[in-house]
């Protein structure tokens, strides 16, 4: 087998724990204890490996980063690895001499949440009092002169308000915006129902965000996800699965992509356990799905193998029960029809919040019936 080409990226979560209980969050439901969480040193060590990887930057993220006493440290080893840093945070607990010292420590930039554009609502979707605390972070960034972008989930219940985040970020002088409709994994896997959103609003939010491309005219980066339940083309797992970039969750499993946890019979490594090259290179669960080989069809011989990879593997399990079937996102996939099913309207039942205790009565509301 030739070797893979080396990653670029590295999603590193240094924690589960999160003030917010956001109910699209893709964190596994059964979420990793603070008790078993990666130390400074061994993120430090896995920093190093990843550089000599060929990794160049990394996303310190979570849960909730700041909730690490150590982020000053874990940051100052990632970017003497000589990675570039990203946190990836709610603004809760980013004061000013917070920041101060974690760009002391070397971060490059900040990624900020957003629930919706008005205060109240935005907390409600949070569930945590948060709006004022993320408004207070942008500021703090931009004074620092950081680049800062913002990260919305869009859903059914803030899509509606997609003009009013445009003029969020213009105002908080955001240079990009990331409107990532719901990627349907974890929690919000489990919330599905009550995110779904209709054809109609995004359809208008699509219009919306075109408008906004041609006002800003490039003085803001606009990036823009759409779910592929609508689009009848799958989205490309990860670029690739084991392709581009690797994600440390924080216990040291290492994964693919961040929801690959779910998959049964994976195996998948720890990197304590072994080297990050091993794990890239050698290990099964890295190379489960590399390539073609291990498609069906109608992916085997479908011209288009080589752009989307089949689709997404956890969603495909997810959804079907197993990994290896084609993504039923594809609307080539026998199972196409009852994905679309999903999507058309109907009364929602109400947002679940964040909790493990919730998450056994929603499992059962994920699968397809599929033969």
């Amino acid at each position: 087998m030739t070797a893979p080409t080396p990653p670029w990226a590295l999603l590193a979560e240094l924690t589960h724990a999160c003030p917010l209980r956001c109910a699209y969050c893709s964190n596994p439901v059964e979420l990793t204890r603070r008790s078993q969480e990666l130390t400074a040193g061994q993120w430090a060590d896995i920093f190093r490996q990843a550089a000599q990887l060929g990794v160049l930057h990394t996303h310190l993220s979570g849960g909730e980063p700041l909730l690490r006493q150590d982020l000053e440290q874990i940051t100052r080893s990632a970017a003497d690895a000589g990675l570039y840093t990203q946190l990836v945070t709610s603004g809760v607990g980013l004061s000013a001499e917070r920041l101060d010292a974690l760009v002391d420590a070397g971060l490059h930039s900040v990624q900020l949440s957003v629930q919706h554009a008005d205060a109240r609502r935005s907390d409600e979707l949070a569930g945590h009092p948060a709006f004022n605390a993320k408004r207070q972070a942008a500021a703090l960034v931009k004074e620092r002169n950081l680049p800062l972008g913002i990260n919305v989930v869009l859903h059914r219940h803030n899509l509606d308000a997609l003009d009013a985040l445009m003029e969020l970020a213009v105002a908080w002088e955001a240079d990009r915006i990331e409107l990532a409709n719901t990627q349907f994994y974890g929690w919000g896997l489990l919330n599905r129902a009550a995110l779904m959103p209709s054809r109609e609003q995004l359809a208008a939010a699509g219009q919306q965000v075109e408008g906004w491309r041609k006002r800003l005219d490039g003085t803001l980066e606009i990036t823009w996800v759409i779910p592929d339940y609508f689009s009848g083309t799958p989205k490309p797992c990860m670029g690739g699965w084991g392709a581009v970039s690797l994600t440390v969750t924080p216990d040291g499993t290492t994964l693919p992509c961040p929801a690959a946890a779910t998959l049964p019979g994976l195996d998948a490594p720890n990197a304590i356990d072994g080297s990050l090259r091993w794990i890239w290179e050698e290990s099964p669960a890295f190379n489960a799905y590399r390539g073609t080989d291990w498609m069906p069809d109608p992916c085997r011989s479908c011209e288009r193998r080589t752009e989307d990879f089949g689709g997404c593997r956890c969603q495909a399990f997810a959804l079907t029960g197993d990994a290896a079937r084609t993504d039923p996102a594809c609307s080539l996939s026998s199972d196409h029809a009852a994905l679309i099913d999903l999507t058309r309207p109907g009364t929602p039942p109400p947002l679940i919040p964040r909790r493990p205790a919730a998450a056994g009565r929603l499992r059962a509301r994920t699968a397809l019936q599929v033969p």
